[in-house]
């Protein structure tokens, strides 16, 4: 079986070759750790003594999501050394920010020509993946390594579910590899045994990300906010990782804002760097004003788009919103975590696909504490809470205390991964 896994896996591969070019070329896309990806291991990851855990976050919500983590395993078991691994490029950004360039790479591509280079290195003794990363391969040579593999804050999305069923039949032999997996839900736990994990090894932990300190404010946050004040700017409305087709909705919603507000302000962040460009390319011709974040200098804004062409800030600007609409959800995307803005007591819009973080938006709904939008319904529930000063205001506070009753996860993990590794102890005596 893995070998003709291996065999699809290079076929596709060497199919998507040209495509893989044009993005390199075009955005710039791949071209960085491609060596890494490919089992080059880079020098700055020295051989260590000591004995490693292993972390894979696949992208910057990932990244995030296991800071707490990582804080928390660093303070309980200092004699380790953590090392993590992302997939993509802003992922890798905010993981050597956090962790430190060090302790940070690409993880491989799942031959074993990638990963055994890794494995032969960093000789882990834990392996952590965050969320759903079932690369066969890789656990199948990090299971004979004799490392320990568990997987945290693990989730089968409503999108990803029927994928998981077609190949029912195969799962099985792979995720007996794993020897635990830590469920955000009861719903997720059982999706979990549905495709082939083995009941005594699934555990309900919780969401990680409900336990994600709020960022310290960054010297943007408090230049702009300034910038408003100076020109009078608003109200505020931060849409965040707005996909494709989805900026064209809420720029008509906006345009409807001006002719009410016309000090209004949008600040627009698309969900992936390489559409920056596009984004503002739309801007231009629907002739509204906007400010790139990548080149403001200081001046004042009002009455018009702050493109956030910046990576790793949209968390830290939602602080500045009046109100907040989380994207990918009025496209079916799945939608995106509604956390952030939730964190600064920001009043949150969704549209009404958000499959992905269904848990976290049922949640908040039956706290009346997120308001759900189809795309045509879209500018009359933002019209309805900018005239509601004193609705609008509840509906952020409501967000704010929902989040707060559901900390916990970060410990309930902690405990299930120490657990784990003393029962490797027990085992070697």
């Amino acid at each position: 079986m893995y070998l003709l896994y291996s065999a699809l896996l290079a076929t596709g591969l060497l199919l998507a070759l040209p495509y893989w070019a044009w993005e390199m070329v075009r955005h710039g896309k791949y071209r960085a750790g491609f060596g890494e990806r490919l089992g080059r291991v880079p020098q700055r990851l020295a051989a260590s003594p000591a004995p490693t855990m292993w972390i894979h976050a696949v992208s910057v919500g990932e990244v995030l999501a296991i800071s707490g983590l990582v804080a928390a395993l660093r303070q309980a078991l200092p004699q380790f050394r953590i090392v993590i691994s992302t997939t993509t490029d802003a992922g890798q950004k905010l993981a050597r920010a956090r962790f430190g360039e060090a302790n940070t790479f690409y993880f491989p591509l799942d031959f074993a020509f990638a990963i055994t280079p890794y494995l032969q290195l960093l000789r882990p003794q834990l392996i952590i993946l965050a969320e759903t990363e079932f690369w066969p391969n890789f656990l199948r040579l990090a299971h004979q390594s004799g490392s320990r593999i568990a997987v945290v804050n693990a989730r089968i999305s409503d999108r990803s579910r029927p994928g998981y069923l077609r190949f029912r039949r195969a799962l099985p032999g792979i995720l007996r590899h794993i020897d635990l997996f830590l469920a955000q839900t009861q719903e997720d736990a059982i999706r979990l045994q549905d495709i082939g994990a083995l009941s005594d090894r699934v555990q309900v932990s919780g969401n990680l990300k409900f336990d994600i300190d709020a960022p310290p404010v960054p010297p943007i946050v408090s230049g702009l906010r300034e910038a408003f004040r100076r020109a009078g700017a608003g109200p505020i409305i931060v849409c965040g990782s707005t996909a494709e087709g989805e900026e064209t909705l809420v720029l008509e919603a906006f345009e409807n804002v001006l002719a009410s507000h016309p000090a209004a302000v949008m600040i627009l962040a698309p969900r992936h760097p390489e559409r920056f460009h596009g984004v503002a390319q739309l801007l231009q011709q629907r002739k509204i004003r906007f400010w790139r974040r990548s080149t403001w200098s200081g001046e004042a804004i009002a009455g018009g788009v702050l493109l956030a062409d910046s990576i790793g800030e949209l968390a830290s600007l939602y602080a500045l919103g009046d109100i907040a609409f989380v994207g990918g959800s009025l496209v079916p995307r799945g939608g995106h975590n509604i956390i952030e803005p939730a964190q600064h007591g920001v009043p949150i819009i969704v549209g009404n696909h958000t499959e992905n973080f269904r848990d976290i938006v049922g949640l908040f709904q039956s706290r009346d504490a997120v308001r759900v939008a189809a795309p045509a319904e879209f500018p009359l529930v933002l019209a309805d809470l900018l005239t509601n000063e004193t609705e609008r205001r509840a509906l952020g506070q409501r967000a704010r205390e929902t989040l707060q009753t559901q900390s916990g996860a970060t410990r309930r993990t902690l405990n299930s991964l120490k657990g784990l590794l003393e029962s490797v102890g027990n085992e070697s005596r």
